[in-house]
């Protein structure tokens, strides 16, 4: 044991003069000086500081708790059994050396006042260095004691439940011991009120088999497998959650758990289990689940009877977006481009079939409103006396046949995007509505006359000349120009020819996943389609391509196209005017076919010439062939496209 002189730490100049400083430094036994209350190492001798691993100057910087990470019950009952006796020892500590390996020592330790301060004087021993000077000093010691390993045990717990008396009665969290048996060896008040048991019922006793036998379950623990008897097999500590202890009454108390094993020189004796009762809390956590579940199938259900949120769901889009290399479409997807991120409104024009609902959805999935719902009206396809309940919604009995609420179009599209299309059919009673929400970001349900403000961004869309139709008097001027702020015109497909082997290759890979079929364009498929002027545009291209996907027989298209010789072509421009005449290229007009084909090939091909699914074999020329030819377009290969 250590001598109870103070050795307290003092500048240089005390330390030259006072031998109880002298005596501290000198020491061949590894001393600490610690303020338990403050759980600061106030000072470390040289001893310490060459045994524990660490820098005098950071051991004073350090904590007694953190110098012992994981062993805080020990620690605390250690310190609070030296506080009480005034002197007592323990190998039940290991405290972690600076190289991270915890070390095996026996802690001595004594009360030291100083300066209205109640100090400790700690003094450590390497039981494995003495251990290896008289590997039976521990036998002959224990020998001399006369103490039996099951007496000593006891004392432990005794020790234990005798120093923290005031601890144990103030807890609120239940407390009991268990020795290596997994007999109880203590319980305190709060465990007794949890459990309904009193300490008499259960210490001496297995109290798992009592108050912890099976799962919440039902189900029996075997071989003392629950994590408290785990703290003996492992000596670590286990803080458990999800289990449940038994009543006296029979009921279950869900609870949380800390197992903290002892030590008695070296060896695990038992342990400390710390737990509480966490029943009302599992209790609200489920009733918030369930009704959070509730929500989920309340919100379902309406989702469920929402048509217009259903039918957005199923729309389909086509997940490769805007296909095509021409002028025309790279115009079109700058335009896009720079209206996206904005709030305008956009028309778009054009003929039918040529992939304006499309471009909608490009610039609504481009926009800030992408996380809310582009939502579709055809406005041909809605009944006049429905055009208002369709845009704005009604509440039940507002006409006949209203018989329940029915949320509107603009509504569903709040925070997203409402695109009309064929905007030009709308009624014009109608229209100066439409325009008053577009202006005011308001409007009322049919039938209700409660104001609902929204914020809708709108496209529309038409195959009309819409600035005639203003001038006929059919369309309201004012919501013209309300929704051209940005026109975008789509082109027929018979102005950007160099797409359509594209198209037809995107379409043709589409059917032949669906047929499971391994179809292929042709190049004089690619030219007989390319020469065809196409008045429904890709709409026709694609019906066009699925049908002759269905009547393909042996991997090989059978491509129906209507005679068009001698019939005029459809008024328009001088190049249409010209594509009505009879399929004569020039040389340069053969070459810039030949290019393109070749490229949609590639493209199909994902740049691939040789070898099965290449670009050759879907040409039906030799590899070698396409390659010369390849070259002599100048078309530059992508990389790894010839290996």
């Amino acid at each position: 044991m250590m001598a109870t002189t103070p050795m307290l730490v003092s500048d240089d100049t005390a330390e030259a003069i006072d031998p109880r400083v002298a005596a501290f430094e000198s020491s061949v036994e590894a001393t600490l000086l610690v303020d338990p209350y403050a759980d600061q190492i106030i000072d470390a001798n040289p001893a310490a500081c060459a045994l524990l691993g660490y820098d005098r100057a950071l051991l004073r910087q350090t904590r007694a708790s953190t110098l012992h990470a994981g062993e805080l019950p020990a620690l605390t009952v250690f310190t609070q059994a030296v506080l009480h006796k005034g002197a007592y020892w323990t190998t039940a500590l290991t405290p972690r050396h600076a190289t991270g390996q915890n070390l095996r020592l026996e802690y001595a330790g004594c009360v030291l006042p100083h300066d209205g301060r109640t100090l400790v004087q700690l003094t450590l021993t390497d039981l494995d260095a003495r251990r290896r000077r008289n590997v039976d000093a521990a036998a002959e010691d224990h020998m001399r004691s006369g103490i039996s390993t099951w007496q000593r045990v006891e004392r432990v717990f005794q020790d234990i439940e005798r120093e923290n008396q005031l601890i144990l009665r103030a807890a609120g969290e239940g407390i009991y011991g268990v020795n290596a048996e997994g007999k109880t060896t203590f319980v305190n008040p709060a465990a007794e009120r949890m459990l309904g048991w009193t300490a008499e019922e259960l210490v001496g006793k297995e109290i798992h088999p009592i108050v912890h036998h099976t799962h919440h379950d039902g189900r029996h623990y075997h071989n003392h497998d629950c994590p408290i008897y785990a703290a003996f097999r492992d000596g670590a500590v286990h803080q458990v959650d999800g289990e449940v202890f038994w009543r006296k009454d029979g009921s279950p108390a869900w609870v949380e758990y800390t197992s903290t094993p002892i030590r008695d020189r070296g060896v695990v004796v038992g342990a400390v289990v710390v737990f509480r009762d966490v029943s009302q809390r599992r209790e609200a956590d489920e009733k918030l689940h369930a009704a959070l579940t509730e929500v989920d199938r309340l919100r379902e259900r309406l989702e469920l009877e929402n048509a217009y949120l259903q039918e957005e769901i199923r729309i389909e889009t086509n997940p490769r977006g805007i296909i095509g290399q021409s002028e025309a479409i790279q115009k079109t997807l700058r335009q896009v481009k720079l209206v996206a991120p904005t709030t305008a409104a956009v028309m778009i024009t054009g003929e039918s079939g040529t992939g304006k609902e499309l471009i909608a959805r490009a610039i609504h999935e481009d926009s800030t409103r992408s996380d809310r719902p582009l939502i579709r009206v055809n406005c041909a396809a809605i009944p006049r006396e429905l055009f208002e309940s369709e845009f704005f919604g009604h509440v039940r009995g507002a006409f006949t046949g209203a018989t329940r609420d029915r949320i509107g179009r603009f509504e569903l599209a709040d925070g997203g995007t409402l695109f009309l299309d064929e905007v030009g059919e709308i009624p014009l009673e109608l229209q100066g509505k439409l325009l008053r929400v577009l202006q005011e970001g308001n409007f009322e349900r049919v039938g209700q006359e409660r104001t609902r403000a929204v914020d809708v961004r709108v496209i529309a869309a038409t195959n009309r000349d819409l600035k005639q139709e203003v001038q006929r008097g059919r369309f309201r001027e004012d919501l013209y120009f309300r929704l051209n702020v940005f026109p975008i015109e789509t082109v027929p497909l018979r102005e950007r020819r160099e797409d359509i082997p594209l198209l037809a290759q995107h379409f043709l890979t589409r059917e032949g996943k669906a047929l499971k079929s391994n179809l292929r364009l042709s190049e004089g498929d690619a030219r007989r389609l390319t020469r065809y002027d196409w008045p429904g545009n890709v709409r026709e291209l694609q019906n066009v391509i699925e049908r002759a996907a269905i009547l393909s027989q042996n991997g090989r298209l059978r491509i129906d196209l209507p005679d068009t010789s001698g019939t005029p072509a459809p008024a328009g421009t001088a190049r249409q005017k010209a594509d009505a005449r009879p399929a004569v290229m020039t040389s340069a007009e053969m070459r810039d076919h030949e290019r393109a084909n070749i490229l949609a090939a590639l493209e199909a091909c994902a740049g691939k010439v040789f070898g099965p699914g290449g670009a050759a074999e879907m040409l039906d020329i030799k590899p070698t062939t396409l390659a010369s030819r390849i070259k002599a377009l100048g078309i530059a290969p992508r990389p790894r496209a010839f290996g």
